[in-house]
């Protein structure tokens, strides 16, 4: 005897859809709007996934091969020097059901220290304030693993991480390892990574972005409640007894 499937819980992950219509949904990203401060970003009523990490980390490379446009996502020849939140809409045919957030680069040694210490207020300000934010896809470059402005943006997010929040940690320019080192990174990695997943990824050879961009739609398309039908409303009342009958009325 099959057991019946039990029903999916409010708020969990859908199953998984073709890689086909992921990468196709991806590919309806376009630019929305620009901000130098968090309180000039419009308010949003979908889902919003943000990608950080340190520059030169491979951001910009990775939002532009997960949605597959060029020139999407501005990769500058000097690293660090992009200092805006770019917020780009994802959904088809008008319908705007989900948002990508690419926030600046940290840790590059040319920006001044009073740029440095001015973007990561604004960065721990939107990690932890920002209400419609879903998921963070943390971007790192294996090679380095994770630095100590990693593992600080790591405890920022942690307490909205254990109430929920999606959390990707994305090993970057995977192709400059050997399987071995790939797999060895990976466990070292998973230990710090806090409940989040762990994945590697290769913009040249393609590696992991089907299954990112997988993982990104069911971020974008949580399971939703299902809406009961309040019960009917019980009548209470007595049902009609026959008024008693008058000694005139019986002879």
């Amino acid at each position: 005897m099959t057991t019946p499937p039990s029903a999916p819980v409010a708020g969990s992950l859908p199953p998984a859809p073709d890689a086909k219509i992921a990468m196709g949904w991806m590919h309806t990203a376009r630019f929305l709007t620009t901000a130098a401060q968090l309180h000039h970003l419009p308010p949003i009523d979908v889902p919003e996934i943000a990608f950080v990490g340190r520059s030169n980390a491979g951001k910009s490379t990775c939002i532009n091969t997960l949605t597959q446009q060029k020139q999407l996502a501005f990769a500058s020849k000097k690293p660090g020097r992009t200092q805006h939140i770019n917020l780009f809409s994802l959904g088809k045919q008008g319908v705007m059901d989900a948002v990508l957030a690419d926030l600046p680069g940290y840790g590059y040694a040319a920006v001044s220290r009073s740029d440095k210490v001015r973007w990561q207020q604004v960065m721990v300000n939107y990690l932890v304030s920002r209400p419609g934010l879903t998921g963070i896809v943390l971007l790192c470059d294996p090679r380095l693993g994770l630095t100590e402005l990693d593992e600080a943006l790591l405890e920022v997010v942690r307490p909205r991480v254990e109430e929920g929040l999606k959390f990707l940690i994305l090993l970057t320019k995977a192709d400059k390892l050997t399987r071995a080192e790939q797999a060895k990174v990976l466990s070292i990695t998973r230990l710090h990574a806090g409940g989040g997943e762990v994945k590697m990824f290769s913009a040249l050879k393609k590696q992991g972005v089907d299954e990112v961009a997988q993982l990104l739609w069911q971020w974008a398309h949580p399971v939703r409640p299902l809406t009961k039908e309040p019960p009917a409303a019980e009548d209470n009342s007595s049902p009609a007894q026959p008024s008693p009958t008058s000694e005139s009325e019986t002879n």
